[in-house]
């Protein structure tokens, strides 16, 4: 099981983690695309990333807009898999 992060560290990962806000023990982003089949398509690059990282977040599509919420549901809380994850995600939404 990975290890839970302190705030220190949860603050530090947000610093870079520039798009992503923190909602409890859960890292928050909403992306809005240009149309609803580019929403979907980077939905399909993030499950695909997800699933080789093992570790998938809460997807809520709507229309154009998809929230991406993150944590790790194991450990309770936040862990250095889910700001991985945040990054991989900013990373595919460019």
């Amino acid at each position: 099981m990975a290890d839970l992060l302190n705030d220190t560290e949860i603050d530090d990962a947000l610093t870079r983690l520039t798009d992503w806000q923190r909602d409890g023990d859960t890292l928050v982003r909403t992306i809005e695309s240009a149309s609803f089949p580019e929403a979907i398509d980077l939905v399909r690059r993030v499950a695909e990333e997800a699933e080789s990282a093992d570790h998938h977040p809460d997807i809520d599509i709507r229309w154009r807009s998809v929230t991406y919420r993150l944590s790790t549901h194991s450990a309770g809380g936040l862990t250095g898999k889910d700001v991985l994850l945040a990054a991989a995600i900013d990373r595919l939404a460019r």
